[in-house]
């Protein structure tokens, strides 16, 4: 009878070990699966494998620029500050630089006899134990546990952390794929609108980038006198002045949650609610007009000193245009196409230097909160009809 019961309880023993293991698996799974960064990833997956194998303390690290820096650690350890500023190398004088040399589990009964270690910081520890973690054939780190009596891990311990080893490796790449996509995205906003660049790395952005309808409003602005300047200034001349009114207004359109189309010399296109949906959007592209010719009558007084009169000209009108990719394999851009964008150009080309121009569909829009004025029936190029025209003179 007692051996039966011996055997029940190191059944039940058994038992629990597995179960905890798979609390501990679990654990790092949904550290994976929640996606908030590679810290608490690595941090569970040292603690678990402290836990498991009956560590006094388990530190996970990294290979960057060739040497191992920790990235995490579980327990208290004299060596932990040291290690931080000591990284070690991939030689078989520590634990971890061992494992990653021979690209697979090591195990070191204990410190005191082993000729080969000569760890040069506080030593608190006898027994050690070390797993590689790889990316198919590619080093990434380790993994290194420590007792600090000389008692052996079991080949069951190693096989258990090689297990969180996989799981660290996983975590990992999924990181740095992560981080290469939300780096290709920064880069990507570099040349269009950031809108534009979350478009295109989203899972809806492939419908929308193939062409969609939407009501928008579309904005244009160029600058008055600048023919003439380009006749007469310098080339650097010229891109300087290009140069600080691009930035001027490319700080300016995020504000206002616009999409910038295009910049096309000195003309500028942008348009509002596409493709997120903005709230009173032709209240917001008269908003960003306003700001604009503020900005720009202050770079236009510090050109007016060195001899160069320029004037920035706003037209504004809402309505439905396509929406979508254009262009050619190679080369694309996200615009649109529609009569409100031929119109918002008309109206941009027809305002004086330092006017805003809107339509009757951003006028009704924005009449009980923009001050406007009459500017009559223009005749505009390309509509076959006068056109309705406000001038705005400013927020009510």
């Amino acid at each position: 009878m007692a051996t039966v019961g011996s055997g029940g309880q190191d059944l039940a023993r058994q038992v629990e070990d597995l179960r905890a293991q798979q609390r501990a698996i679990s654990g790092v799974l949904r550290a994976v699966a929640q996606a908030k960064g590679l810290e608490p990833v690595l941090d569970e997956v040292v603690e678990a494998c402290k836990r498991l194998c009956d560590a006094d303390y388990g530190a996970l690290w990294l290979l960057r620029d060739g040497l191992l820096h920790t990235a995490a650690h579980h327990g208290v350890s004299e060596g932990a500050e040291y290690d931080r500023q000591h990284p070690h190398a991939l030689d078989r004088t520590t634990a971890a630089g061992r494992a990653a040399v021979e690209r697979r589990p090591i195990h070191i009964p204990d410190v005191e006899a082993d000729p080969e270690y000569a760890y040069a910081g506080p030593r608190f520890y006898r027994t050690m134990m070390g797993v590689p973690i790889m990316i198919e054939d590619d080093l990434i780190g380790a993994v290194v546990l420590v007792r600090d009596q000389p008692r052996p891990f079991t080949d069951d311990h190693i096989a258990l952390v090689e297990t969180f080893a996989d799981q660290a490796a996983i975590a990992i790449t999924n990181a740095r794929l992560f981080e290469a996509v939300e780096r290709q995205r920064t880069e990507l906003a570099r040349f269009v609108s950031p809108q534009v660049a979350e478009l295109v790395s989203s899972t809806d952005g492939q419908q929308l980038l193939a062409g969609h309808r939407a009501y928008i409003s579309c904005l244009f602005c160029d600058l008055r006198g600048f023919t003439a300047f380009t006749e007469t200034a310098a080339p650097e001349d010229l891109f300087d002045v290009l140069r600080e009114y691009h930035a001027a207004l490319g700080e300016l359109i995020p504000r206002y949650d616009g999409t910038l189309e295009h910049f096309a010399g000195d003309g500028v296109m942008v348009f509002f609610n596409d493709p997120l949906p903005v709230e009173q959007h032709e209240l917001q592209a008269v908003r960003l007009a306003l700001t604009a010719q503020e900005r720009f009558e202050q770079l236009a007084e510090g050109w007016r000193k060195r001899g160069t009169d320029l004037g920035l000209g706003i037209g504004i009108e809402a309505g439905y245009a396509t929406l979508g990719r254009i262009g050619f394999e190679g080369r694309y851009d996200y615009g649109a196409l529609g009569p409100v964008a031929n119109l918002a150009s008309r109206l941009s080309t027809q305002a004086a230097a330092g006017q805003i121009l809107i339509g009757q569909r951003v006028f009704a829009a924005v009449e009980e909160t923009v001050e406007t004025a009459r500017a009559g029936e223009l005749e505009l190029k390309g509509f076959s009809r006068p056109v309705a025209a406000y001038e705005v003179r400013g927020l009510q």
